[in-house]
């Protein structure tokens, strides 16, 4: 097993969990098969009790591991599904280290961070590496690591000894340490500086680890006297200095790298030069240059609670470009507080009422993602009577599924008091209930979380169709509350149809307004599973719908279709499967054309 560890300098949010998840996809794309682990050095169990305004979002995956949002961009990069396994926390070492003392595994011996803890975190990453992620059998060839923080955190202390041991053990041919850090540009003088780097390369040789390779994030790339001087006073070959400068989206950055041969870089490090094939980027290149000449807006409402931070919504946001990309179109989101669109901000911030709804009404598409509390519940049940009432396509996600169900039982059943056992304990007519196997004391890692199974209950639904007809789906979910069963025949009597249900018929995962362009609402989180080149289905819909290309997303839904690629004329090629035989149909555009001509 190889080994690729990212850290970061300087400062945070340099851009560490992706230049990872590229680097991950550029060895993929040699031929390798990759795997990726996450570092956080909080004292949290996992990242499920965290507030997404303080951390980013939660991301979830297929086994119910809430963790840190940087795994959704392996999962996004290198098209892997990953497990709670590969997100490394303090809080997990302390309590895997502290149960064995409990039990008498260390025989007496005075437990202490090193060599217990350390010893604990290089057996984890050694286990952690050797799981399958990709849908093969066996153990990846490289692991890559991202150590989450900035090199001095008193907390990433014990990681970074552990790492250091770790380097030793396994041998330099297996080990590649990759250094993020910042090379600012003053504004008085316009020159690239590089003592920040520099010192933080030296604290970081200070704690036993030297950089193979420097990552240097940079406004624009970095002139030749820069690397020249980094490589002198840092200890890195000139070659091994690379710049991850602005880009116009981050599909450039494995671009960047090749470019500048980091991966040969990696190779000559790791001793696999002679092993590796040359990276094969076209499909991810094609893409990249086709988000960046895009040209036709499609503009989308996110009405959300968390909105001041849009990390909240990470996955909401790629899952849309994604789907936007598919479909040709340039993604122009609108972040909306929630708060804004009620009545009290009407008489405290007139403003902002005004402009919050302003942008609502200009929207070709309505989505209301999850969330938790009761806050901005309200602005999110009249965005979704908007949408509703105007006939503007709407996707809900979890609490935007239970909140636009509230709001049809207010205003379409007549029930002014419907509401969610969450938001009212006490509510007459409890829409959403509290799940029987969920807990009200314990908050961490007890929702109902990871990969469902969804049945859908008619072909003819515009979510069966999207999906490809296919007879059930899985997808990932968290949360605590569910639509009340006793009061889905109301609900179907009024016409809100129950699309989609689990394996007893008595969990509600999807529902629809037949009578409505495109009115959906999921229980599950299908952002989780969106991949560039492979959109979530209903976020396909959702951008068809508010292009007005609906009905050519559900005819193109049935088939299958893979990553465009490009022709020797110059043209590009997209290929379906279509229906149960599986016949390949070719279409062929221009890169000015919409993607799907």
């Amino acid at each position: 097993m190889k080994y690729v560890v990212v850290s970061g300098g300087v400062v945070s949010g340099l851009g560490k969990g992706v230049t990872a998840s590229s680097i991950g996809l550029i060895l993929k794309s040699c031929g390798f098969r990759v795997t990726a682990i996450k570092i956080d050095p909080y004292l949290n169990i996992d990242a499920g009790t965290m507030s997404p305004i303080e951390h980013g979002e939660v991301y979830v995956l297929d086994d119910g591991g809430e963790v840190d949002l940087d795994l959704g961009n392996y999962e996004r990069f290198m098209d892997i599904k990953l497990t709670s396994e590969n997100n490394i926390t303090t809080g997990k070492v302390y309590k895997h280290v502290l149960e064995k003392e409990r039990r008498g595994d260390y025989l007496g011996k005075t437990v202490q961070v090193v060599p217990h803890i350390t010893d604990a975190i290089q057996e984890w990453i050694e286990r952690a590496a050797r799981i399958p992620v990709d849908g093969q059998s066996g153990p990846a060839d490289v692991c890559v690591i991202e150590l989450g923080g900035t090199i001095g955190d008193i907390e990433s202390m014990p990681f970074i000894e552990a790492l250091g041991q770790f380097s030793y053990r396994v041998g330099t041919d297996n080990f590649c340490l990759i250094h993020v850090s910042l090379v600012p540009v003053l504004n008085v003088v316009g020159e690239q500086k590089t003592k920040p780097t520099q010192h933080s390369v030296r604290d970081l040789r200070g704690l036993g680890l030297s950089p193979n390779i420097l990552a240097c994030r940079s406004t624009k790339p970095l002139e030749d006297n820069v690397k020249a001087k980094l490589s002198q006073f840092c200890h890195v070959p000139m070659e091994n200095v690379v710049t991850l400068y602005d880009c116009p989206n981050i599909w450039h950055i494995p671009l960047l790298l090749k470019e500048q041969k980091a991966h040969e870089a990696i190779l000559r490090v790791l001793n696999l030069k002679g092993v590796a094939k040359e990276p094969a980027l076209e499909e991810w290149s094609l893409m990249a240059k086709m988000t960046d000449k895009l040209h036709v807006p499609v503009r989308i409402a996110v009405v959300g609670k968390y909105t001041e931070l849009l990390d909240s919504y990470l996955s909401i946001h790629k899952a849309l470009l994604h789907a936007s990309v598919a479909r040709g179109k340039k993604l122009v989101i609108d972040w909306i507080s929630a708060s804004d669109l009620e009545q009290g901000a009407k008489k405290e911030n007139p403003d902002a009422y005004k402009a919050a709804w302003k942008l609502l009404k200009g929207a070709d598409g309505i989505l209301v993602p999850g969330g938790f509390g009761n806050r901005g519940v309200e602005g999110k049940m009249l965005a979704a009577k908007y949408a509703r009432e105007n006939r503007v396509p709407y996707l809900g996600i979890c609490l935007g599924m239970q909140l636009a169900v509230i709001e049809f039982a207010r205003t379409v059943l007549g029930l002014p008091d419907a509401n969610s056992t969450e938001l009212d304990p006490n509510t007459k007519n409890p829409c959403v209930i509290f799940m029987p196997e969920g807990s009200k004391t314990h908050m961490g890692g007890t929702m109902r979380l990871g990969s469902r199974r969804t049945y859908f209950q008619s072909k003819d639904s515009k979510s069966a169709k999207l999906y490809g007809n296919r007879g059930f789906v899985d997808e990932r979910h968290r949360h605590r509350y569910e639509v009340n069963p006793d009061m889905v025949p109301r609900f179907e009597s009024s016409g809100l149809t129950f699309t989609g249900k689990d394996e007893t018929g008595q969990r509600m995962e999807i529902f629809e307004l037949p009578n409505h362009p495109f009115y959906i609402g999921a229980q599950f989180h299908p952002e989780y599973k969106s991949r560039p080149g492979k959109p979530s289905p209903l976020f396909l819909g959702l951008i068809g719908a508010a292009s007005g290309e609906l009905d050519t997303v559900l005819q193109q839904s049935c088939q299958e279709a893979v990553v465009p690629r490009s022709l020797p004329n110059g043209k590009l090629e997209r290929v379906y499967w279509k229906g149960a035989a599986k016949k390949p149909v070719s279409v062929v555009y221009s890169l000015c054309d919409r993607v799907y001509s």
